[in-house]
């Protein structure tokens, strides 16, 4: 058997390149091995080696191989999407840890920490930390918040990533910078309208955030996006009869909320006259009516403000990016609620997994999943075959639930979190 070479001197501190993607990535840039090597200052030899999985590469021979052949670090290293480590991230982006120690210490949260590299090792290994008061939750979470900066990735990537590397330590406490609160001009703009224009501005708004996120499902899924100074005018009314053009949403929205139509031009322009919304108009092509003049409505950056005051709501609408949206707290729910035999294959329908399963990335190149949770094989009695596949919590995902489950409680009461008390 022919020993696996390492460039460095503890194991952890290399990582085998995945089969073959060095040697594809190198012959569909029409190199050599001899090219190869020149670019990344190495010898022929050394790639033959990483090519054929005799040599394990540190960060920094990752980093330059990369780089020779065209494509980022993290598609040549062996790392399962949701089973991140800490070492792993600074690996993906090819940086020794001396590297990344600079790289936080010339940040001024890192600079106060006094981060190392032989802080960041013992991160990695999960090994005590003997600097006073680095054992607390808002320290890890001060962090968390520079790796992620350094690593290029999300603050829940590296959140995640310290929870499995040190799953018996508290999560760290990612802090959700302090917007300040409104603005007088804000509050003021707010104070100055009637009851029926702050409904308006409201559900402007909203549907505005729902639009957005509509926009970003559709960029993970690779199909067509406008531009936002297209998708931002939003559709508020057809001069036409309702009976022939029907209602836009955000006319739904409003008759919801018991606002008609007769006050749709008065209200909204008095908006307008404020600087909170901008109304335009263009004409579409109605299949029953030919073609109808519609009324369009963006709301502004100061309307944004002025509702945001109004409403009591945070400056951002996901403010605090390590937990999930509602939608995918929901689906963890409903796998937890089914331990400990798990929930069948078919019963997980949808992008969920794309987001929550290990294995699976959000879009071709995108950020990993999370790893919450994981297909499980169920084998036949006797074990001669497998009879199906479950979802199952995994250990991170059992961690993410006993770390934050208060908070999404408080965030999403609407979701029913019946049974899954007592599980982790």
């Amino acid at each position: 058997m022919t020993a696996i070479l390492s460039t460095d001197s503890a194991a952890s501190s290399a990582r085998q390149l995945i089969p073959g993607a060095l040697s594809a990535r190198r012959l569909m840039g029409g190199l050599s091995r001899r090219d190869v090597a020149a670019l990344a200052a190495m010898s022929a030899r050394e790639v033959f080696l990483y090519e054929e999985g005799l040599r394990a590469a540190g960060p920094a021979g990752v980093e330059r191989l990369a780089r020779a052949v065209g494509c980022r670090p993290d598609e040549l290293i062996d790392i399962e999407p949701g089973r991140e480590t800490l070492a792993d991230l600074r690996f993906a982006v090819g940086l020794r840890l001396a590297d990344a120690a600079a790289l936080a210490g010339s940040s001024p949260a890192g600079r106060e920490l006094r981060v190392s590299a032989e802080m960041l090792s013992a991160l990695e290994n999960g090994e005590s930390l003997h600097e006073p008061g680095w054992d607390t939750p808002v320290v890890a979470g001060r962090l968390v918040t520079v790796l992620a900066r350094i690593y290029a990735v999300p603050v829940r990537m590296v959140l995640d990533a310290w929870m499995r590397t040190r799953p018996q330590e508290p999560a760290p406490l990612v802090e959700t910078p302090d917007s300040g609160g409104p603005s007088r001009a804000a509050v003021a703009a707010w104070a100055s309208l009637n009851e029926r224009q702050r409904v308006y501005l409201g559900e402007i708004m909203r549907d505005d955030r729902m639009t957005a996120t509509e926009m970003w499902m559709r960029r993970l899924q690779r199909l067509p996006v406008p531009r936002s100074a297209e998708w931002r005018r939003l559709p508020l009314a057809f001069k036409g009869a309702p009976a022939q053009t029907g209602y836009t949403r955000l006319q739904e929205r409003l008759r919801r909320r018991g606002v008609h139509d007769p006050g749709t031009g008065p209200t909204v322009h008095a908006l307008a006259r404020r600087g909170l919304v901008v109304v335009t108009e263009d004409v579409v092509d109605d299949p029953v009516a030919g073609e109808v003049v519609r009324v369009l409505v963006e709301i502004t950056r100061r309307g944004r403000a002025a509702a945001r005051a109004g409403l009591h709501e945070p400056v951002e609408v996901d403010h605090e990016p390590h937990l999930l949206s509602e939608w995918l707290w929901s689906v963890l729910v409903r796998v937890a609620a089914a331990e400990p035999d798990g929930l069948p294959e078919d019963r997980l329908a949808g992008r969920a997994l794309f987001f929550l399963g290990v294995g699976y990335r959000s879009a071709a190149g995108g950020p990993p999943s999370r790893g919450l949770i994981e297909s499980v094989a169920v084998l036949a009695a006797g074990g001669t075959h497998v009879e199906e596949f479950r979802w199952r919590l995994t250990d991170l995902g059992r961690q993410h639930l006993a770390a934050f489950v208060d908070l999404y409680r408080r965030r999403y009461p609407r979701v029913d979190c019946t049974g899954i008390e007592g599980i982790f």
